[in-house]
């Protein structure tokens, strides 16, 4: 075939996925996890069931394959922050600021039982911990944080108190949240 049927080919495949994720996660924040059928899902895709079929097996499958895209755009995001120019104490809270406030955004809701397991996320959490780990590696060679805790158990630390931020009333919670996080990481003399 000509590059560029497989190429019109392949962008409609992505546009239906795309479009078949962003319906389903609406019906469900519309009317729950248990009332979504791939009837509806693909009535309000405008496909036929037959072609959703071909796609996903099922509605949890499709929900499992919109919080991987979810979790993504986290990680995408955040190694944004993690990037940008500055020194490690910088980029530490700017990282721990943005991971905080994405737990406060997001929270936790029927589908984390259901969405919070595989592969998909435990990859997730070992790319967060690693680049956390990184910042703070820095910051204790640079002086600015505590040495007598090791940078992995930190990290662990830092990633498991800000996951409070989801039940925090607001953005200021949060802040302050972060604040306390990093006083307990520096040095304490």
């Amino acid at each position: 075939m000509p590059k560029l049927w497989n190429e019109t080919i392949a962008a409609h495949r992505t546009a239906v996925r795309e479009a078949t994720l962003d319906t389903t996660a609406a019906l469900v924040a519309e009317h729950g996890l248990a009332a979504v059928t791939m009837s509806q899902i693909a009535e309000k895709t405008g496909i036929g069931r037959a072609t959703l079929y071909k796609y996903f097996p099922d509605v949890e499958s499709i929900l499992v394959a919109w919080h991987e895209r979810q979790v993504n755009a986290h990680l995408a995001q955040l190694s944004a922050v993690h990037n940008k120019a500055g020194d490690s104490g910088e980029r530490l809270q700017a990282v721990l600021e943005t991971y905080a406030l994405m737990q406060h955004e997001h929270g936790l809701h029927e589908l984390a039982g259901l969405l919070h397991r595989g592969a998909h996320v435990a990859h997730a959490e070992q790319h967060l911990t690693g680049f956390v780990k990184g910042l703070l590696e820095e910051g204790v060679t640079a002086g600015r944080l505590r040495d007598d805790v090791s940078p992995d158990e930190m990290a662990s630390y830092c990633i498991h108190a800000l996951g409070a931020a989801r039940d925090l009333p607001g953005r200021e919670a949060v802040h302050r949240l972060v604040e306390l996080t990093l006083a307990a990481i520096r040095p304490t003399g």
